[in-house]
């Protein structure tokens, strides 16, 4: 957001056809009603100009001023407009005051709202060339549908701060795209760089190759420098209780894929095999728990965890006589803690992460990842998966074969 300039703030006071500025003479009658339908109209951008709209006060209609006196108390009652809750969602503004044709004018300058429709006391103002008006229905589907454009899921959102260098590009092209089209359409394919990771959505657009999270979290060697939570903790304590010795731990980062390998070496590193000899004439082996089980749920953990506003890893903990899997962020969408689980109930809190895990082969299908982990358990003859959800956490619980539990102070490094 930058403020206009003088000179453009003066060219919008003669400019009386214009559909960006509103001008009152003073804060008197029922300017306070009108200044606060404009600011809503302005913030509704009707006719996506995509710029400010400017309120002046102390102005005539003629754009001259009227020599009103700014005080401190009516800028701060300008600047009360945005916060009185009269305007919802609340507006984005600022108030200043200003020298301009050699008179001081106090200037609202209204941004235009990224989740339209912008109501005052439950109207929708727009702006009809020179003159405010209330939304048709037309008026308000246009509004509506682009709310939805801009409500981008998180992992679409771009992050200023990285650049095209930090995706790798080699990765790109020699991993992600072979994955995600045919050879032939790879082929024939004519577009550039640019093109290729704005079609993939790992950057905003071709003339915009500002990284998304998306694009961050699955091309660059190092996301955590922009999402510091986006890392898996792993622990092995050995024994039951928190108190107990830490007998290995680990700090996973990097890209989705090295994630996900590095927890699968980890993980199979600490499966013990079981050696039933009793149940059957023949030796029967076993795996303390199925590997598919825990794949599965670190895996859901990663790609439906909330990666917003969260600084916290997934967690990976692995006690003897259990595996905890923790992953921050709470039930989304059509998900509830009392349908968790349930197979066709499902919503994406990070679908285009989703996405990438499809393509990078991390996952094969959607919404099955709770199934298959209860049915390689069920097959193991673990007990099923228990799950604790709760607002802004889901805890989901691995408990061993009986006949396997090893006792206390026994590794399971195997």
């Amino acid at each position: 957001m930058h403020p206009l300039t003088d000179i453009q703030l003066e060219a919008l006071l003669g400019d009386l056809e214009s559909d960006c500025a509103e001008r009152k003479e003073a804060w008197a009658g029922s300017a306070p009603e009108k200044v606060r339908e404009a600011v809503c109209a302005f913030a509704n951008d009707l006719p996506n100009h995509q710029q400010p709209g400017i309120v002046f006060i102390g102005v005539c209609d003629d754009g001259t001023p009227a020599g009103t006196p700014i005080t401190d108390q009516l800028l701060l009652t300008l600047a009360d407009i945005k916060t009185d809750g009269r305007i919802v969602p609340p507006p984005t503004l600022t108030v200043a005051k200003r020298h301009l044709n050699g008179q001081e004018v106090a200037v609202v300058c209204v941004w235009p709202a990224d989740a339209p429709p912008v109501r005052f006391n439950g109207r929708i103002w727009i702006r009809i060339g020179p003159r405010r008006g209330l939304a048709s229905a037309q008026d308000e589907r246009i509004l509506n549908e682009r709310r939805r454009h801009r409500d981008l899921p998180y992992d679409l959102h771009p992050i200023p701060s990285a650049t095209l260098a930090d995706l790798s590009r080699s990765y790109f092209e020699e991993n992600y795209l072979p994955n995600a089209f045919a050879e032939d359409v790879l082929a024939a394919n004519e577009r550039t760089y640019e093109q290729q990771l704005a079609a993939c959505r790992m950057i905003v657009a071709a003339n915009d190759p500002t990284p998304t999270v998306l694009g961050l979290l699955t091309l660059s060697p190092n996301p955590q420098f922009w999402l510091p939570g986006s890392y898996v903790q792993f622990l092995r304590v050995q024994g039951a209780e928190w108190s107990d010795p830490i007998i290995d731990e680990a700090t996973i980062k990097g890209r989705l894929e090295r994630i996900a390998e590095r927890i699968d070496d980890l993980t199979e590193s600490h499966n013990r095999i079981a050696i039933d000899i009793t149940s059957a004439p023949q030796e029967q082996r076993y795996f303390t728990y199925p590997q598919a089980a825990i794949k599965q749920l670190a895996r859901n953990a990663i790609m439906h965890r909330a990666y917003e506003g969260s600084h916290t890893p997934v967690r990976i903990y692995w006690f003897d006589d259990r595996i905890e899997i923790i992953s921050p962020g709470g039930p989304y969408g059509d998900v509830t803690a009392e349908n968790f689980g349930q197979p066709g109930i499902s919503s994406y809190r990070n679908p285009h992460i989703a996405e990438a895990m499809r393509v990078l082969n991390l996952v094969q299908r959607f919404g099955v990842g709770i199934s298959i982990a209860q049915s390689s358990l069920r097959e193991n003859g673990n007990p099923p998966a228990t799950f604790q959800v709760e607002p802004g956490t889901i805890f989901a619980r691995l408990h061993p074969k009986p006949m396997s539990v090893p006792a206390k102070g026994h590794s399971n490094k195997y």
